[in-house]
């Protein structure tokens, strides 16, 4: 089982303009959509439309909109009763594909319910083969938390996985190697802030080419942690950094409508493809795929595995042996 733990969940809508928007116009919009958010939430809609096993872990109060929404989608999910109400996060998309996001702080959340939310995670851990730790931090939660949680989660039989950013990744990266997750996830600014070199030359090289910039930063990384890397590189596709060797995957061409999700897609179809074993190129293969699907699908919905491209995910191996 996959279980993913979101301290931040959110109601994300979506909305579509005809155009650039224009700061202090008046846009008419072509479309809304409103869905259940927040990066683990993602992840395990994902998964669970794959029809692998899964369970949401969510701070939310008995009948949150964000709750009714899954309940609707059939997800399993485990919610930690809070006093607020789930965020609500705002997301403009222009038909280039830009994408303009509009997130607030979220719930806040005491430290009984932080501890109880921990416990419900160290709980539920003892049964997953997978616990991905994922998103931003809302009000009332210690910076560290996760670093807190990993370095608990190190004791218990499963694989751990990580994907948030600024602060609490880097509580994260200063307690390593005793919070180190199996798997980190960032993308090429997180990892670029990470090992101190710029996000947008690990791009911009990728999109030309050569990821050798971002094995180098992906190498860094795995040194400091020893951890595997999976690092998403944007429209470039992706790069995974194993103890067995290196891979680079680049996407199927595709007609952006939303990236908002779409990193998370991306480890959605890399624990789905874990779970199963199979070998890290078919991993990062599958994970490639689910992040390009998901970036041609409005708003934030997963993507089917019917709307997945494999056969045109092209995947290199970079370094054979151990990296």
């Amino acid at each position: 089982m996959i279980v993913t733990v979101t301290a931040n969940p959110s109601m994300d809508r979506t909305v579509a303009l005809p155009g650039p928007l224009t700061r202090g116009s008046v846009i008419r919009a072509l479309s809304s959509r409103q869905e259940p958010g927040g990066k683990g939430v993602n992840v395990s809609r994902a998964v669970h439309l794959a029809g692998a096993s899964t369970l949401a872990v969510v701070p939310a109060r008995p009948g949150d909109p964000l709750l009714v929404a899954l309940a609707a989608t059939g997800l399993p999910v485990d919610a930690v009763t809070v006093s607020d109400e789930v965020r609500s996060n705002v997301t403009v998309t222009e038909p280039d594909g830009t994408t303009t996001k509009l997130n607030l702080l979220g719930a806040g959340i005491g430290p009984d319910e932080l501890g109880v939310l921990t416990r419900t995670v160290l709980t539920h851990a003892r049964t997953a083969d997978w616990v991905a730790v994922c998103g931003s931090l809302p009000p009332g939660v210690p910076v560290d938390w996760y670093r807190e949680v990993l370095t608990a989660l190190r004791d218990v039989d499963c694989r751990t996985a990580l994907d948030t950013s600024d602060r609490p990744l880097a509580e994260v990266a200063a307690g390593f190697p005793d919070s180190s997750p199996d798997l980190l996830k960032p993308n090429a600014h997180e990892l670029a802030g990470l090992v101190g070199v710029n996000g947008d030359d690990l791009e911009n090289a990728a999109a030309q080419g050569d990821p050798g910039p971002a094995l180098a930063a992906a190498g860094e990384l795995a040194r400091l942690s020893g951890s595997c890397v999976l690092a998403t590189l944007g429209s470039a596709g992706a790069l995974l950094l194993t103890g067995s060797g290196s891979w680079y995957a680049s996407p199927p061409s595709i007609v952006p409508l939303s990236t908002v999700g779409a990193g998370d897609s991306s480890l959605a179809g890399y624990l789905i493809a874990a779970a199963r074993d199979a070998p890290p190129a078919e991993c990062l293969r599958t994970a490639v795929a689910y992040g390009a699907a998901a970036a041609a699908l409005p708003g934030t919905q997963p993507p089917t595995t019917a709307q997945l491209r494999l056969a045109d995910v092209a995947v290199v191996e970079l370094t054979p042996g151990a990296a």
